[in-house]
């Protein structure tokens, strides 16, 4: 089947959300949906949730998933509002508690934090399956940018989160807490063992050098013939090697603190105080 797939570019994240829909009714679930935030007065805001609810009601769909790719670093998730809105369970790969492990300690988070993903409404694994309506979804477990990432392949297409971006821009990186980049490697070969025609969705784009607007759809032959990361048969020893040599470069991305916070928690704010107030920590030399 070929799912009717919308999508939605937040600029300020280069994130892309997408509404997925059963093209034979209107079942439908929402993937990597983003939370507006603004570092510097600590204000959250549900412009870019709104757009995506807004047009769910528009069209009358039925919103049945609400599905996380993994545990972002560069935004967070607006599931949780979303859910309030139009319903449907938040699903997210059942390694989610090595994240909750590792960050946990990170943050200082104490006994209270549960890290068993009891936060989420369905965890997966590699091999399960769901449906959206009469849409057949299937979840391939693709760790090695985290370790809970997973990419759902939902009729012709699959939506592979940031573990590979489009072909002129190549891979995720694998420095994060638990990342790998071997791990990746064997990840995307999976990915890639799918057929030619399929459609991929990237989880983010950033302009590749020379192309003038941000794109995010391409097929598996695509990326197998001229990812600049991976195609053309490189091999794992190559593609370790640059990995590795590019992450040493990268800065932490600016929203990394408030975002793994918040979406290792299913995109819930940590408990507020007394007083009502919810405060986000900032661990010093841990990042």
């Amino acid at each position: 089947m070929k799912p009717e797939v919308t999508a939605f570019f937040d600029e300020a994240t280069n994130t892309i959300s997408y509404v997925v829909r059963d093209p034979n009714g209107t079942a439908c679930a929402v993937i990597d949906s983003v939370l507006d935030f603004d570092y510097s007065s600590g204000r959250t805001d549900t412009r870019s949730a709104d757009a995506i609810i807004a047009f769910v009601k528009e069209k009358g769909f039925d919103c049945q998933w609400l599905l996380e790719s993994h545990v972002h670093a560069d935004h967070l998730s607006a599931a949780p509002y979303i859910q309030e809105q139009l319903g449907g369970k938040i699903g997210i790969g059942d390694r989610i508690t090595v994240v909750q492990d590792t960050f946990g300690k990170v943050f200082n988070e104490g006994t209270e934090f549960q890290r068993d993903g009891s936060q989420f409404d369905k965890l997966f694994v590699e091999g399960d399956s769901f449906h959206i309506g009469q849409l057949r979804g299937d979840v391939l477990h693709t760790p090695g940018h985290t370790p809970a990432c997973l990419t759902y392949v939902i009729g012709d297409a699959a939506f592979v989160g940031d573990t590979l971006f489009m072909p002129d821009f190549g891979t995720a990186r694998c420095d994060f807490p638990g990342g790998s980049s071997e791990t990746l490697y064997d990840s995307v070969q999976k990915i890639l063992a799918l057929p030619d025609e399929t459609r991929i969705f990237v989880g983010h784009d950033y302009k590749a050098p020379g192309r003038d607007d941000y794109a995010w759809e391409t097929t598996v032959g695509e990326q197998k013939a001229l990812n600049v990361h991976v195609g053309g048969g490189k091999s794992k020893e190559d593609f370790v090697s640059m990995r590795d040599s590019r992450d040493a470069t990268l800065a932490m991305p600016k929203l990394i603190i408030p975002s793994l916070q918040v979406n290792m928690r299913a995109g819930q704010m940590p408990p507020a105080d007394d007083k009502g107030d919810v405060f986000l920590k900032v661990p010093v030399n841990k990042l």
